[in-house]
């Protein structure tokens, strides 16, 4: 509420109006942010099948024009983590939206291949403040105790843009054609941007958080570390064995999110034969199921907490592990050419990796101070887009020669081996229990 207070010129002001839950509020901003970041990035897939026609590109050409953006997503996002640790996550987040914005709108521009793959590489160095951001909004906003369920429910942003964008695209894409489609989703970031600067401030500044709720989110009393040089805090984390219980099973699980964001439109298109419509139809249930298993992660810890009596590391792992067995569904998708059973498949692949997305997420602010947490999702997110990366490369030279089907294959046991290693590096074990 609203109160009347008296200045010292005895004339009666309005404090600032105070919001409940107001952290979750902070969430559903920062996870709008990134339902557009994920409308933005995943346009170039949804209207793959007509660029190439368009303009003559070649399956090859394409895995390069979408590598260049995972290049730039791997490379940039220490650096946009560090960037947000140092000069905070309002002014940081915001430049780098900015930036995504005005090189989606440029996309309506492109001539080539080459074109596209310069503009994606400029967009995803931009667009790779979203992974470190993620973590830092929940670090700052939210107590220990709430950020597995918090991690959940902000991995959703991640996975709703990717479901919206093929209904969005398809509509702006038919209204004002593929270069339309491209400035239209700019133009909504920017207004998101506003949005950001507007309403967003630390917990330490927001006027309209109470003292109760502040107190609430400070309950841990985590200190702030030492803000390091750049390349000191890359060595500081490299250092840290839990880093790499949480960067290698990133880097075993992004492979699958890449198909799903670039690569199933055209699978689609190609195996199948489904145009843009039937495409915009089918291709965002993958994306809804895993909004479902963003939003199911966190609760899952609460189950296996209460169930099997897990401390709070160990329940975010085996609900990472449970993710990993899920993403067999997709090694299946090889046996079967019915298109709509194949999405069924794809879906379950979805769920389960946003429950191992989420759960690493989650690892993070758990397992690092707040003064590092967005500098390590950055290189946690890194090293999941170097595979990114490779693997775009690999279908591109490859699946026009043996098709898709051992790479489903591949995608479909990745993530049980990337479990290993979070059960080696971060699990806790009974000794320490005691």
């Amino acid at each position: 509420m609203s109160q009347g207070i008296n200045n010292n010129d005895g004339v009666v002001t309005k404090s600032p109006r105070i919001i409940k839950k107001l952290r979750w509020w902070m969430l559903i901003l920062f996870l709008l942010g990134v339902t557009v970041n994920y409308i933005t990035r995943n346009s170039l897939g949804i209207i793959a099948p007509e660029l190439k026609d368009s303009l003559g590109i070649t399956t090859e050409q394409y895995s390069w024009i979408v590598g260049a953006f995972q290049l730039a997503y791997t490379l940039f996002q220490p650096l946009c983590g560090w960037l947000i640790d140092v000069i905070g996550l309002k002014l940081g987040f915001l430049i780098c939206a900015t930036l995504w914005a005005v090189a989606c709108i440029a996309h309506a521009g492109a001539g080539n291949w080459l074109h596209l793959a310069i503009l994606r590489f400029f967009m995803g160095g931009a667009e790779a403040a979203a992974t470190p951001a993620n973590a830092k909004t929940i670090g700052e906003w939210f107590p220990k105790s709430e950020r597995p369920i918090a991690a959940g429910w902000a991995g959703v942003g991640f996975s709703i843009g990717a479901m919206l964008a093929p209904p969005i695209i398809y509509f702006a894409h038919a209204s004002f054609g593929w270069q339309g489609a491209f400035m239209f989703t700019g133009v909504l970031a920017l207004l998101w941007v506003v949005l950001w600067w507007a309403f967003y401030h630390s917990p330490d500044k927001h006027p309209n958080l109470s003292k109760e709720e502040r107190a609430h989110i400070q309950q841990d009393n985590e200190p702030l570390s030492e803000r390091l040089p750049f390349f000191t805090a890359l060595k500081t984390v490299s250092k840290n064995k839990r880093f790499y219980g949480i960067a290698i099973p990133a880097f075993m699980a992004e492979p699958a999110w890449a198909v799903m964001s670039f690569w199933v439109p055209l699978y689609l298109a190609k195996e199948h034969g489904m145009d843009l419509k039937q495409i915009a139809m089918f291709a965002w249930l993958p994306f809804l199921a895993a909004d479902l298993g963003s939003i199911a992660s966190g609760y899952l810890t609460k189950l296996y907490t209460r169930w099997f009596g897990c401390v709070r590391i160990n329940a975010i792992v085996a609900s990472s592990v449970t993710g990993a067995f899920l993403m067999i569904s997709l090694a299946i998708v090889t046996l079967t050419r019915d298109p709509y059973i194949i999405i069924a498949l794809i879906s379950i692949g979805g769920f389960g990796h946003q429950i191992i997305s989420c759960m690493l997420s989650a690892l993070v602010v758990e397992s690092f101070d707040k003064g590092q947490m967005a500098t390590v999702n950055g290189m946690r997110g890194s090293a999941a887009w170097i595979a990114s990366f490779l693997f775009s490369l690999l279908i591109g030279v490859t699946a026009d020669k043996v098709g898709f089907n051992p790479l489903f294959i591949a995608m479909g046991f990745f993530d049980l081996i990337g479990a290993v290693f979070l059960v080696a590096f971060i699990a806790e074990r009974r000794a320490k229990r005691a």
